[in-house]
């Protein structure tokens, strides 16, 4: 947790943003697995943790703009609680590590919200994205489940956006300090990813390493020899010798910051000639744009100067006809590389898309394209100094969609069907890592990872005198 004053400090920022009104934040509540009383892992509402930092269940917040008054609403552990899980600090002195001296009982909640009803007062509320909040909220308002996503404040989450997605150096730290860890178990991974070996005996690997600094995954790992399928989450596969493999895998720090890391490994230790000339193009594209992010440009731009860069590589390869700024402008590259570039990251791993993928990736001066590959960036809007962004290039080979364009002789002027059809058991590679955009330029964040075709295979070549993991 950070100091009282740095949750203290955000609250009084965001209050600078009304005038009037109340802001209800829910905390998350415990989700059962397959009864009520065995959860999920517990994960705090990333808004309400930003602004309040109490990782437990069952709480809610009201922030009173007129009366420029915090108020938490949550309940003491109980007898059974404590005989269950043990003795807990009182609410009250939880609430005040954060900076709250007000506290109420949950139940009161819901009378707080109807006088304020009463007296016509606005009351604030976030999109909720778990259906326990749409139902908690609807009970609260005394309204329908389907009257709540209309009641939606959009001031609120464009004033949400706005704090979190500048980055204290608290904030920085926490990420980094995660990537150590991601970092590790990155590094494993390259080290087990032999011939023979099963995707999910790395994948065990790497949650242990993670797990062994008593963190979680910031989401389900993608590990996968069929690294065309962009988030592969299956991992039953066999590798053989000469597979790709995409590894794209990071923990959540013990305050919830992500780290999203993604490297392409070759089973066996050595890339082949056609697997390493792909590769640095897309090692390529993404420094590219990490050299020309800096505040004030869009990131939609730096989007086209990556797959610019892709297609240019690519092209002298026999892949694409025209010019990179023709193939990019008219989508047809989208073939090969149709997601976007990157999205940002924080407190979640795609950080605020809670709160709507327009909302946080978007603006009033950049809209979504309805261009197949546009159409899919997360993030286009214009960058700013402190956003933490993943930058993450990469090519696919993925047969349906080739198949599926040729037959609809889309942009064959500017495709060449013929190579492409050479590489449909290729796989995909994509090279990914967390990069914070500085006052002027940007920065990759973390310990470095090998990440080079040199780097990748020297520390492979050295993990052979190490074993691997058992096969049979």
């Amino acid at each position: 947790m950070f100091e009282r004053a740095a949750y203290a400090e955000r609250r009084r920022q965001l209050k600078r943003q009304f005038s009037s009104g109340l802001l209800l934040l829910l905390g998350n509540t415990d989700v059962s697995i397959n009864y009520p009383h065995n959860h999920y892992w517990f994960r705090q509402d990333s808004s309400f943790s930003y602004f309040f930092g109490l990782n437990q269940p069952d709480l809610a917040a009201v922030i009173d703009i007129d009366a420029d008054l915090d108020t938490l609403f949550g309940d003491d552990a109980s007898l059974d609680d404590v005989i269950w899980v043990g003795p807990q600090v009182s609410f009250a002195e939880r609430a005040s590590t954060v900076g709250v001296d007000t506290v109420k009982p949950y139940q009161e909640l819901a009378a707080v919200i109807t006088a304020a009803q009463r007296q016509n007062r606005t009351i604030h509320y976030l999109p909720p994205y778990r259906g326990e909040s749409v139902l908690e909220l609807a009970r609260l308002f005394a309204c329908a489940p389907e009257q709540i996503k209309p009641g939606i404040s959009q001031s609120f989450i464009q004033a949400v956006v706005a704090l979190r997605e500048i980055k204290s150096a608290q904030e920085i730290n926490e990420i980094e300090r995660t990537l150590a860890v991601t970092r590790d178990m990155h590094i494993a991974a390259m080290r087990l990813a032999k011939p023979d070996a099963f995707e999910y005996q790395i994948v065990a690997a790497m949650e242990g390493i993670m797990r062994s600094h008593d963190l979680q995954s910031a989401y389900p790992m993608i590990f996968s020899r069929s690294g065309e399928i962009l988030h592969n989450r299956d991992h039953h596969q066999r590798l053989r010798a000469g597979d790709l493999v995409v590894n794209d895998s990071g923990a959540s720090s013990a305050l919830g910051y992500a780290s999203d890391i993604t490297r392409t490994i070759p089973v066996g230790g050595r890339f082949s000639e056609l697997q390493r000339a792909l590769y640095e193009i897309v090692l390529g594209a993404q420094q590219h744009a990490i050299n020309a992010m800096r505040p004030g440009v869009p990131y939609l731009q730096i989007h086209k100067l990556a797959a610019a860069y892709l297609v240019a590589g690519m092209s002298e390869l026999g892949f694409f006809h025209g010019t990179p700024e023709q193939v990019v402008e008219s989508g047809a590259y989208a073939i090969c590389f149709p997601h976007g570039l990157g999205h940002q990251m924080g407190l979640d791993v795609h950080d605020m898309e809670a709160l709507g993928e327009n909302q946080v990736g978007y603006d009033v001066h950049v809209k979504r394209s309805d261009l197949f590959g546009l159409r899919n960036l997360r993030l286009a809007k214009t960058l700013r100094a402190g956003m933490v962004v993943t930058v993450e290039p990469g090519i696919y080979f993925i047969p349906e969609l080739i198949k599926r364009w040729q037959t609809e002789g889309r942009h064959s002027e500017l495709i060449d069907y013929a190579r492409f059809a050479e590489f449909m058991d290729f796989g995909g590679i994509r090279i990914e890592d967390n990069v914070l955009v500085t006052e002027s330029a940007a920065r990759v964040l973390g310990p470095a990872i090998p990440k080079t075709c040199a780097e990748i295979e020297a520390l492979m070549a050295g993990a052979e005198k190490g074993g691997g993991v058992q096969t049979d």
